[in-house]
């Protein structure tokens, strides 16, 4: 997996309106890993790629009324079957933490970027997107010289009591040992 001009090759684009300027761009210094699923623990649908792009229908299902008018994105979605689709160039601001903190560093959007995994804070994710999610660390890793494996956190981590994602569900030492 490569990256050419913030954008990962050879994965899927999403069109999202949901991201603006980082005040540095050259400030890319932490990676924040989320989950999403909607409606909550259902898979395999269209409804992340339509709330990103602010195009969820709220009537096709009762929780959409709660989440429709969020404008909310990530740099980075990988499904359950490891597939990839990249909403935001990675020196754009993408819109996925929301008031945030990390080392006393408020405002996590501002140097980030956001990778969610499909999947909940309760169930396992898959041997594919752990794969996947490995190789695009590598990447950025490789790309962006301020990210490095220690600057690697979880939503949870940076909104404590607010957030709850990745959750238990997600394997900390395995994702580690992929990126040796």
């Amino acid at each position: 997996m490569n990256i050419d001009q913030n954008w990962l090759t050879d994965i899927t684009l999403g069109a999202t309106p949901n991201y603006d300027d980082r005040s540095d761009p050259q400030d890319i210094s932490l990676l924040v890993i989320h989950c999403i699923s909607l409606p909550p623990g259902e898979f395999d649908n269209h409804y992340i790629d339509q709330l990103f792009c602010n195009r969820l229908n709220p009537t096709e299902h009762p929780y959409f009324k709660d989440v429709y008018q969020l404008k909310v994105s990530a740099h980075v979605l990988i499904k359950r079957d490891g597939s990839c689709v990249q909403y935001v160039p990675f020196n754009k601001r993408a819109w996925h933490a929301g008031q945030s903190v990390y080392q006393g560093r408020e405002r996590c959007n501002d140097f980030s970027i956001g990778i969610e995994l499909e999947g909940t804070e309760l169930i396992a994710y898959t041997d594919q997107q752990y794969q996947q999610l490995a190789g695009v660390i590598r990447a950025l890793l490789e790309t962006y010289p301020k990210l490095s494996t220690q600057r690697i956190t979880g939503h949870s981590d940076i909104a404590p009591g607010r957030k709850t994602d990745p959750g238990a569900s997600f394997d900390w030492e395995r994702l580690l040992g992929l990126l040796k």
